[in-house]
């Protein structure tokens, strides 16, 4: 399996996309090439339990690597795990989804479309990267398009919320810059030579101080991406100002790049500063969690909603790393894809209605089952996953972090857990009434008898999400157990740090 398709097949889209002229000729071609994103990324899956399965136990597989700038050891480094393929997996769902609820688009509807397919390119080399800078180029490549979204296709405040957007982002990505800089010349040479090879730094004993003094860039960093407390209020402004499509890829992929680089990149290369620090990254992780669903209770704004909540659901993937058990970090990457198939599909359904009635305020909104009954049933679904019902994505997820983070018999953290557990209560509150005020009761505009229910775009969009969320939340053992390996490798290297 070459993982350079997942660069060059996005590339070829954009390319093919230059020599459009007709609306119908755009939506097509990214809708082909985002549905082939997807069936490479299933025959990716495929091909990587094969391997797994014939016993082939290396770290990393389908591993290549080509010399990029040799004056300092930069190599574009390619390779995957379990976890890597479960991200590609999510971005895969996300993009096709995308295309297909943005399918209505008539404003400079070609850029629009190249706009997303570059997205995917940086979080697919993103999730690939075993070389620090290879991916922290990426990391780049995913964010001066999400400013042009929300600037040119928002709504509201879109000049002002894209732009405190890409500042709080691009502050992000300079503290990883330092971070990787204190990495690259603080790590043993490699034949002679500084390395960003992320691979070989997960080898080497990093001296202590060096540790304590760059993993707060780094997790700071990655943390900005996924709302990490106190610099999560680029969320709710980024969300709700951003057209469907980009919201639903800045809340289901680009929150996880900052979770995925936490976990792979700050806690796997420094794992006694993660210890040190762990205390003050399950703190900030439950603030977030608990301050996320106290702010979404207060919301009348359909999207604010959906953006606050997730700031509560992303503390939960900061809060598995932080409880360092194998366990905790499998539930935190679970909870990765679990959040982002789940936003995703609030995100659209919220478009859906937007589209419609051309409003998001819930005082608006009323007796929506009556006139679109399968918008009205695909929100209902969404509600019930971000607030963890038996049988749905979100409670495999979250049990699974909860459980893990029990194994961690530090008193304080156990109390952490139950708090953590507790927001649940919340998160049933403001879901439910949402569902209720939105969904339920009588219809509020009799403008709104008129209303038309979803088209065949937006039902393959809301079927396919639905679809990995099912997917999860019946048969939990596939997911469970592709991550799992990744996990107990990050977690052993903490062990052995202990």
């Amino acid at each position: 399996m070459s993982l350079h398709l997942f660069i060059i097949l996005p590339l070829l889209t954009l390319l093919a996309l230059t020599f459009t002229k007709e609306l119908k000729q755009v939506r097509v071609i990214s809708l082909i090439g985002a549905i082939a994103q997807l069936l490479l990324s299933f025959i990716l899956l495929n091909e990587f339990c094969q391997e797994r399965s014939a016993g082939n136990e290396a770290v990393m597989l389908f591993e290549s690597s080509h010399v990029w700038f040799k004056s300092f050891n930069i190599n574009y480094h390619v390779g995957v795990d379990g976890i890597s393929v479960s991200m590609i997996l999510l971005t895969a769902f996300v993009v096709v989804a995308g295309v297909l609820v943005s399918w209505n688009i008539e404003k400079m509807s070609k850029e629009f479309f190249a706009l997303l397919i570059l997205l995917s390119v940086g979080a697919y080399g993103f999730f690939i990267a075993l070389d620090l800078f290879t991916l922290f180029f990426f990391l780049e490549v995913a964010v001066i398009p999400k400013f042009l979204l929300i600037g040119i296709w928002g709504s509201g405040k879109k000049e002002a919320s894209a732009m405190k957007l890409v500042l709080m982002l691009m502050l992000s990505s300079a503290l990883v810059f330092v971070g990787l800089m204190g990495l690259y010349y603080n790590t043993p040479l490699q034949n002679g030579a500084t390395s960003f090879d992320l691979l070989y730094i997960a080898t080497q004993n990093i001296n202590l101080n060096t540790q304590l003094v760059f993993f707060p860039f780094l997790f700071v960093g990655f943390g900005i991406f996924t709302a990490l407390f106190p610099f999560h209020t680029w969320v709710p402004d980024g969300h709700s100002s951003a057209p469907t499509a980009a919201s639903m890829f800045l809340a289901g992929i680009s929150m996880k790049l900052g979770g995925y680089g936490c976990l792979r990149v700050a806690t796997l290369l420094m794992p006694d500063a993660a210890q040190h620090y762990s205390w003050i990254i399950i703190l900030l992780s439950t603030i977030a969690i608990i301050y996320g669903a106290f702010a979404t209770m207060m919301q009348t704004d359909l999207k604010y909603i959906n953006a606050y909540s997730s700031i509560s659901h992303c503390g939960f993937v900061l809060f598995g790393i932080g409880m360092l058990t194998k366990v905790a970090i499998a539930g935190a990457v679970m909870q990765m894809v679990s959040h982002g198939l789940m936003t995703a599909l609030f995100f659209a359904v919220i478009g859906m209605i937007y589209q419609r009635t051309h409003t998001r305020a819930v005082k608006e909104l009323g007796g929506l089952l009556k006139v679109m009954p399968f918008i009205s049933a695909v929100f209902v679904l969404a509600g019930l996953a971000s607030l963890g019902l038996p049988g749905l994505s979100g409670f495999v997820a979250e049990m699974t972090i909860f459980m893990g983070s029990w194994e961690n018999i530090d008193t304080s953290y156990r109390i952490a857990t139950i708090i953590a557990c507790a927001s649940i209560v919340v998160t049933a509150v403001y879901i439910l009434r949402a569902v209720g005020k939105v969904i339920m009761g009588p219809i509020e505009n009799e403008q709104h008898f008129q209303l038309s229910d979803a088209s065949w775009n937006e039902k393959l969009a809301a079927g396919l999400l639905t679809f990995g969320i099912l997917a999860i939340g019946l048969a939990p053992f596939w997911l469970n157990e592709l991550v799992t390996p990744g996990a107990k490798i990050i977690f052993e290297r903490i062990v052995l740090n202990r």
